[in-house]
């Protein structure tokens, strides 16, 4: 594989951050190599100059080799310990920054990604991805630069030895090189795949596992396993073809060589035992010094996977390192706006071209409650999402207190609001920090005045262990009341001076609806209210109710005054007052507002 230059500079750079432990295991990698190439040479000296017929004899001096043998190989192995744990833990601190700087990054990527983009997808590039460059670091700091300096102390040893056969064995390196090649050409399609198979499967486990209920209601069991082993079958597909490249081109190939390599040496030193004197300790050491050649080789090769698997994964971490995102603002000195709320003439699409919005104006003053109705589509939750700054529009203005919010960081404009959503979602961890979110100015008698407010102390001082019960992930344990509660606690918690419910009541029954009504009487005094509406009878004391349909502000007053005009909003409301709250209003008020 040819990795992009632009990713190797990258991942090398990441490494610079380290150079000075990298150089220092280097270092002690070398004093461990020489230790172990000094065994064969001491055996060669033993054998010609104390063992042979023309030797002396001299069992001391024998007894001396042999200890200072034994100390190279004890050297040689707190050498290679050091060397590796030092290699080891610096690849494991270069991906610990790698994985921290992909998610400080995710942070600052726009909204938008996230809406066209599987979950499953980016925890894949955090985890799996990030994961599979650690392997490149670990293998590339563990076996090829060891190979390397193992693989230069042989040669040296071997041109030392036998400079005439050396020269015959530098033939390898480039026959080796090659092979490498050709491995990596035709096992990166297979990789690419691969790693690519396995993002789409954990996207696919993670909406699965989101659904599940819906899954099971509809009897889906089946065709979710059937379109999951379609992917698991694609990946197992393209990793038997990518592993029968690597059996054919690593180990045995690699033996092959090696072994006729060896008996061309020994036919070689055979040949010349016939001519002149070849000392046995000088074929000893030769043969020894040979068989060494092999295993670094074998080495590399067995890591080659794994490095080209981690430049395709490297690639996609990078990818989105690369994206376009702001940075986190400090908002110690954001003053608390007044809250006044301003839409000039704003037009937005999420695609070109197809406008949700459509010269949007309107103004919420300090205090204010605006109310937002519309059937499915028609631009509400469209129009939070540009006062939150998730997207920006494409015409018009946007302003809080007279300043235009495309001119203040994303943080800042957010500090002063607060939302809850049609779906609330609590994190994993007890009661208190889905409240506080453990924001420092937020104090335990704050969380519990806030829970007070909304009506939710009640069963929370009933659980087994009150404020500090524990949540599991998306509070699947509490009914969508109780989280629905919760989540008004921790926007009141944050005291806004913007206010925004997204439907927040559309999922909680009437007498929880009367609890979060009374309250909200309350907390909206002198904050500025933006309501989107399902039910209607929960906006009769709006200030202001806009009617949207297909983009466009197309009836706007109070209750009495909508009403009063007998448009789409008294049709909806008529048909919600008669039929009830339930779904089956609620849809027949859409489709009799989209006709």
């Amino acid at each position: 594989m040819k990795p992009n230059q632009s990713t190797a500079r990258r991942l090398i750079g990441y490494a610079l951050g380290y150079k000075f432990r990298i150089i220092g295991a280097l270092l002690i990698l070398c004093v461990a190599v020489g230790a172990e190439l000094g065994g064969p040479y001491i055996t060669k000296t033993i054998i010609d100059k104390h063992l042979s017929n023309q030797g002396d004899q001299d069992l001391t001096a024998v007894l001396t080799l042999l200890g200072l043998y034994l100390g190279l190989l004890l050297l040689a192995a707190v050498c290679n310990f050091a060397q590796s744990y030092i290699l080891q833990s610096t690849a494991l601190q270069i991906i610990r920054n790698m994985r921290m700087d992909l998610m400080k990054h995710i942070q600052r990527i726009p909204l938008r990604y996230f809406d066209n983009t599987p979950i499953g997808q980016v925890v894949s590039r955090i985890a799996n991805d990030t994961e599979a460059v650690r392997d490149l670091f670990m293998s590339f700091m563990a076996t090829f630069v060891v190979s390397l300096v193992q693989l230069t102390g042989i040669f040296t040893a071997l041109f030392i030895l036998d400079a005439r056969l050396a020269l015959f064995t530098l033939l390898l390196p480039p026959l080796f090189a090659i092979i490498m090649v050709v491995h990596l050409k035709y096992s990166k399609g297979f990789i690419t795949i691969m790693r690519a198979r396995l993002s789409d499967m954990n996207a696919m486990i993670n909406e699965s596992i989101t659904v599940m209920p819906i899954i099971q209601a509809f009897r889906r069991e089946k065709v979710t396993l059937d379109e999951f082993e379609t992917l698991n079958q694609d990946r197992y597909i393209n990793q038997v073809r990518q592993f029968r490249v690597f059996s054919l081109s690593s180990r045995n190939i690699v033996g092959t060589i090696g072994s006729l390599v060896t008996a061309f040496v020994i036919w070689y030193f055979g040949r010349e035992s016939l001519q002149t004197a070849i000392s046995f300790g000088v074929f000893y050491a030769f043969i020894d010094y040979l068989g060494r050649i092999f295993q670094p080789i074998i080495g590399i090769f067995d890591q080659l996977t794994n490095a080209q698997r981690a430049f395709v994964s490297a690639d996609k971490v990078f990818a989105i390192m690369d994206m376009e995102g702001e940075e986190v603002a400090k908002t110690d000195s954001v003053p608390r706006p007044q809250g006044v709320v301003k839409f000039d003439d704003v037009t937005f699409a999420y695609k070109e071209g197809e406008n949700v919005l459509k010269h949007i104006s309107f103004e919420a003053r300090q205090g204010e409650t605006i109310a937002l109705v519309g059937h499915t589509g028609s631009g509400k939750s469209s129009i939070m999402n540009l006062l939150l700054g998730f997207y920006e529009p494409n015409a018009g203005a946007i302003t809080i207190d007279g300043r235009n919010i495309s001119g203040m960081s994303k943080q800042a404009l957010r500090k002063h609001m607060g939302i809850v959503l049609q779906d609330p979602y609590l994190f994993a961890g007890d009661i208190k920090f889905n409240v506080s979110l453990y924001n420092e100015e937020i104090t335990l008698d704050r969380v519990k005045t806030a829970l007070r407010d909304v009506g939710a102390a009640p069963f929370i001082e009933q659980l087994p262990n009150g404020y500090d019960e524990q949540v599991v992930e998306r509070g699947s344990t509490l009914s969508s009341g109780q989280r629905q509660l919760i989540s008004f606690a921790r926007a009141l918690a944050f005291d806004p001076s913007i206010l925004i419910l997204d439907e927040a009541t559309a999922s909680i029954d009437s007498e929880t609806e009367g609890l979060i009504q009374q309250a909200l009487k309350v907390v909206s005094h002198g904050r500025t209210t933006l309501v989107i509406a399902h039910r209607l009878s929960t906006i009769r004391e709006a200030d202001q109710i806009l009617v949207l349909h297909r983009g466009e502000i197309v009836e706007r007053g109070n209750h009495e005054a909508l009403m009063a005009l007998e448009g789409r909003y008294f049709k909806m409301y008529q048909l919600q007052k008669g039929a009830g709250a339930g779904a089956s209003a609620s849809s027949e008020a859409a489709e009799a507002v989209s006709k």
